[in-house]
């Protein structure tokens, strides 16, 4: 079968487009921040599509006022939010699901080291859990996604110096829960 000069690759095309360009450079950390915020990878792969779908659609209203980074933050924080607020979730209870913590271990990792390091992940889900949405939130973008002050107030519609203090009380409410999380061990 002869090959079309006037017909382009589709694959090339989507390939080079600069929302290709967006999403490689984005998903991992949109993904990561979904993950954290509702605590099921299944749900967090489901809000990135989401959260990449509405930015396509919504490409042509972004204003540049912000990084695209923090356009997309500002989608997946609204759009989980929404997730959480439906009525499923309100009336309805589940368990963290066990792969959040299941990682494939090194051949160097024993099996001690192993059990600690899954133990640490369930108690600090425990810790985060137990916080408000709004202490949450803002301890996964500080600390997770490592944003200023400045760039978490964008995204929360608060000024720094609003951020700072609800982050200092969001840290002790978050070590006060994880100290308890750690008094239930035997």
């Amino acid at each position: 079968m002869a090959e079309r000069p006037d017909v382009e690759e589709p694959r090339a095309t989507l390939e080079a487009s600069p929302f290709a360009d967006l999403y490689r450079e984005h998903s991992r950390a949109i993904y990561y921040l979904a993950l954290r915020y509702l605590g099921d990878p299944e749900r967090a792969e489901d809000a990135t599509q989401d959260v990449f779908l509405k930015a396509f659609r919504k490409m042509d209203q972004f204003r540049g006022e912000s990084s695209w980074r923090t356009w997309l933050y500002r989608i997946t924080i609204n759009h989980c939010r929404n997730l959480l607020q439906s009525w499923h979730d309100r009336h309805v209870v589940s368990g963290v699901d066990d792969a959040l913590w299941e990682t494939t271990p090194s051949a160097s990792d024993s099996p001690l080291r192993v059990l600690e390091t899954r133990e640490l992940g369930e108690r600090i889900q425990e810790a985060l859990d137990g916080l408000s949405p709004e202490y949450r939130l803002l301890l996964l973008l500080v600390a997770d996604e490592e944003l200023t002050y400045e760039e978490v107030g964008a995204l929360t519609g608060q000024s720094p110096d609003a951020v700072r203090g609800k982050l200092h009380r969001a840290r002790k409410a978050f070590t006060a829960l994880f100290r308890k999380t750690g008094d239930e061990v035997p």
